[in-house]
């Protein structure tokens, strides 16, 4: 076996680093003098010198970084820790995808024999640009790992959001952060309820009403309006009293202040202490009360939305113990339809009765008839999202003869090849001709190139993995083929994908049929 050299990585562009590093200590020292000298805050220098310190630091942690592999084993080194696994301990090297602002960095994910993952400070990737580097390196470890150690995989595993070794901490806190929420407004509904219909019965106050006992009566007095001020965007609008009587100024919609102009004389309403209503001549202002059926609906809603992290967490757990960790777990999108179908009866329902949704028998039918459309929704979504192996896939029954019509199945090959330049390719005709590749789905054979067939071997079906790309739909089966010693992919619904096996195999001929089963 050729011998694989030791391995040093170190950070791109240290030179540049290590300046940012001593100009970040300059900035340090900068501040330094300024407070010692007596400048008080918000001083400008001082506060660039913080700015350079935070800088510094952060380039000295990133400068500091470093991953060594030899025949022992990794070693890493970071500002705050450093580590030393041996090949022994190391189970696979794995990339570790994280998702930024219009960007994925990937890392290089460690994982150890008792199932704790490390991700390593390097080598990483933050664009397209320096991909290529990145995978080269982890190669070259994977390399070390394969000479000294024992891989648990023959591939590199990518682990992506929708993979099943992605922990769901994310959907784990979103989740009960969803949950109190609608917790905390379901508590607050019998409040709203009983303020609404507190100002709904409310009457005017009897003349002689005392101050102190006008809060559960309504009471007027006269204004006239000083200034009007429309805010513009998410700017506050506000209504401007002269004199400051009997308040200097009052928030209000942007039409109410749109309706107001200096001068004019209005009546206000108030109750309970605040000003409700503005009456003038021309125009009138109600404040908005958020009524019971307003937070229940809130309390729904959010109840609802907690469902889609639960399903995420659900799907995770069903198909853990079918799917290796780089393998794509179905999507939740079944189960988000099925709550928005849920959130077309139970929403209404919960504005129109907040408080007493099953209390008369329209309600309790509109409800009964409601779950059990729910029931029906969230089976049906549970029934789709089944992890289905290739094993488990069904047999289509069918077979495309020489002459019979053409068909499109969408499929795609994942691999640059000459009948499928860049990726061109989103379909495959079977039937009325060769098979082909169409980057349409048809009718016609415009634009098809014709699968070379002869050179094609099957060699193996599995499911989607994270190394598969965005551009397989994650209930997809992908079929490894050999193109005359070169590994292509081909993914496809799991019918779709038996059926231009098969038609492969039909195509080849009954000898080269059977050297290509796997």
């Amino acid at each position: 076996m050729t011998d694989t050299p030791d391995l040093t990585l170190n950070p791109r562009n240290r030179r540049a680093l290590w300046c940012s590093v001593a100009l970040g200590a300059a900035g340090t020292a900068l501040a330094a003098v300024r407070v010692a000298y007596g400048a008080g805050f918000p001083d400008p220098a001082a506060a660039v010198g913080l700015l350079l310190t935070v800088l510094g630091l952060v380039c000295l942690y990133a400068a500091s970084a470093r991953v060594s592999a030899d025949a022992r084993g990794l070693r890493s080194r970071t500002l705050l820790r450093r580590r030393d696994m041996p090949w022994s301990d190391v189970a696979d090297l794995r990339t570790y995808v994280q998702y930024g602002r219009n960007q994925e960095i990937h890392r290089v994910s460690v994982l150890l024999r008792d199932g704790r993952t490390r991700r390593l400070p390097l080598p990483i990737s933050a664009s397209s640009g320096d991909r290529a580097a990145f995978d080269a390196k982890l190669d070259a470890l994977r390399a070390l790992h394969r000479r000294h150690g024992s891989p648990e995989s023959s591939h590199a595993p990518v682990l992506t959001y929708c993979t099943a070794g992605r922990g769901s901490a994310v959907s784990w806190i979103l989740c009960v952060l969803l949950l109190a929420g609608a917790g905390l407004a379901a508590w607050f509904v019998p409040v709203a309820t009983s303020e609404e219909r507190a100002w709904a019965a409310s009457v005017p106050c009897a003349a002689g009403t005392p101050s102190s006992e006008r809060g559960e009566c309504r009471s007027s007095t006269s204004a006239v309006i000083a200034e009007s001020e429309a805010g513009e965007g998410k700017r506050n609008s506000w209504l401007l009293f002269a004199d400051g009587r009997p308040l200097e100024r009052l928030g209000v919609s942007k039409e109410g202040a749109r309706g107001f102009h200096p001068g004019d004389r209005v009546e206000l309403t108030l109750w309970r202490g605040q000003v409700r209503e503005v009456t003038g001549e021309h125009h009138e202002w109600r404040e908005h009360f958020t009524g019971g059926g307003d937070v229940a609906v809130i309390a729904a809603g959010c109840a609802l939305a907690a469902g889609y992290p639960g399903a995420r967490i659900l799907l995770r757990g069903r198909g853990g113990r079918r799917l290796s960790d780089d393998e794509v777990v179905p999507s939740a999108l079944p189960f988000a339809a099925a709550l928005a179908g849920t959130a077309v009866w139970l929403l209404p329902l919960c504005y129109l009765h907040p408080t007493d949704p099953l209390g008369s028998p329209v309600t309790l039918v509109w409800a009964a008839s409601g779950t059990a459309a729910s029931l029906g929704m969230f089976a049906w979504a549970w029934h789709t999202t089944r992890v289905r192996t290739p094993g488990d896939a069904a047999d289509p029954g069918d077979e495309t003869s020489p002459g019979a019509a053409e068909r499109f199945l969408a499929a795609r090959f994942l691999d640059h090849t000459d009948y499928n330049p860049n990726g061109f390719g989103t379909h495959v005709v079977l039937g009325g001709g060769p098979p082909a590749v169409t980057p349409h789905p048809g009718p016609g054979r415009f634009a098809a190139r014709r699968i070379p067939v002869e050179r094609l071997t099957v060699r193996h079906v599995r499911r989607v993995r994270g190394s598969d790309g965005d551009a397989v739909r994650r209930d997809w089966h992908v079929a490894e083929l050999d193109d005359a010693g070169t590994p292509v992919r081909l993914a496809a619904a799991p019918d779709d994908l038996t059926r231009i096996i098969r038609e492969l195999e039909r195509s080849r001929g009954p000898q080269d049929a059977e050297r290509a089963r796997p």
